[in-house]
């Protein structure tokens, strides 16, 4: 069985479009995705995906296709599926897909197993579920054959360092997420227009005039601020860095604790990776009708717990917005049942961005496939001529030509003689 079989619900033709639509928009993608149709890098590979069903991620999965890899896509999020896509990507491209959007947790993690018994010599994972799962339940049967694998977010990089450093990954992975025409493009400027469009489809509210917290800054808070800021908001930045601290106040953004925040906050977007950063005592501290959203990897920020604890009634009001009343009679809106917010309302980041993202997967991949003999038991980053490489190809896309640095000027930088 092929995760749901949702190609019998006729949304296959509607997915293909726009995965179409998508891959127009992603040029990088689509040069290496010709390479690999030439070359064939993982001929006689399997290579298990967990990662958001959207419609950039089907024109990963089919460059990989065309590498000559047998590939499955499980999701790495329950809200996150889109289903024709997935139908597309079975019906039309033969590549099995084990999710469907809305999914409970037992789903979501018979996905996940049904993606590893698939046997990968590979993982590509986004939250590094997959490789956590595949080392706490299938280190005996699966993980011997893992030669490597590649991590898409801040998040899951986080956990996977802490595998490392506890001495528990068993095969190198390629920290995609830490490549620079990943991190500051993806996660400042996907992120930003994603959010605020998974807000104002879940909502229709005015955001200029309103009080919009953004709990992080980090490459995807910069990018929720920025936007915010961008659609008329008064921005405030809560920190626990404090340099990060030190930048949103630079960036001319009123810095605060989210104690201080929340009795003026209309809108509070948490993008931190941690736990719990909208507490009870925040929640108390709340406005009637404030919005608390998520774009964070998990489901966590908030402590839904907490808020259903002081709440009296619930009750959705709109797709995607549950109503909280609390004992006080405020009432308090959550967005994605707390889950990301740009990928469960709205559609993720934009194709454009997501070119960068994805080429940096398929060259992890091929990296991997190429160097799995020298590649020691850890979090890698891919190599830097790599990164520039996608960033030449972007621009070339793009229309737009750069400089180069003539041989006197390059002598001049590698000599330690510089400046006399």
């Amino acid at each position: 069985m092929i995760g749901y079989d949702i190609k019998d619900k006729g949304l296959a033709p509607e997915g293909r479009l726009r995965i179409e639509w998508a891959g127009s928009q992603m040029q990088v993608l689509g040069l290496i995705r010709e390479r690999f149709s030439r070359e064939k890098p993982f001929k006689g590979k399997k290579i298990s995906c967990c990662l958001h069903v959207t419609t950039e991620t089907a024109n990963l999965v089919c460059a990989l296709k065309e590498g000559g890899a047998d590939v499955v896509l499980c999701a790495s999020n329950p809200l996150s599926t889109q289903d024709d896509v997935a139908a597309s990507l079975v019906a039309d491209f033969g590549i099995p897909v084990f999710a469907i959007k809305g999914e409970d947790r037992d789903t979501y993690y018979s996905h996940l197993s049904s993606a590893i018994k698939h046997g990968p010599d590979i993982t590509m994972d986004d939250g590094a579920d997959l490789v956590g799962l595949l080392h706490r339940e299938y280190a005996e049967t699966r993980l011997k054959k893992v030669i490597g694998g590649t991590e898409e977010t801040t998040t899951g990089v986080i956990r996977l360092k802490n595998m490392e450093k506890g001495g528990a990954l068993k095969f190198p992975i390629i920290a995609v997420n830490d490549s620079d025409t990943k991190r500051l493009f993806d996660n400042r400027y996907g992120t930003g227009q994603s959010t605020i469009d998974g807000l104002l489809r879940a909502t229709n509210v005015l955001i200029c005039g309103k009080t919009f917290v953004v709990c992080g800054y980090g490459w995807c808070g910069r990018g929720v601020a920025m936007r915010a800021r961008g659609m008329g908001a008064n921005v405030m930045v809560t920190e626990v860095d404090p340099i990060k601290a030190i930048e949103a106040m630079m960036d001319g953004f009123k810095v605060v604790k989210l104690e201080q925040a929340m009795p003026y906050a209309d809108i509070v977007v948490t993008v931190t990776g941690g736990l719990n950063v909208v507490d009870q005592k925040h929640m108390e501290l709340a406005k009637d009708g404030v919005l608390l959203a998520n774009s964070g990897h998990f489901n966590v920020e908030i402590n839904i717990e907490a808020l259903k604890e002081q709440s009296v009634s619930s009750r959705k009001v709109r797709d995607y917005v549950e109503e909280y009343r609390l004992k006080s009679g405020k009432r308090i809106f959550l967005l994605a049942e707390g889950r990301l917010l740009n990928l469960s309302a709205a559609e993720g980041h934009p194709a454009a961005v997501m070119d960068m993202s994805f080429a940096n997967q398929a060259l992890a991949a091929e990296y991997i496939v190429k160097n799995r003999d020298s590649m020691e038991k850890k979090v890698h980053v891919l190599p830097r001529e790599l990164d520039l490489e996608i960033a030449r190809l972007k621009l070339k896309s793009m229309g737009v030509e750069i400089d180069e640095l003539t041989r006197e000027q390059q002598e001049y930088f590698d000599s330690w003689e510089s400046g006399t």
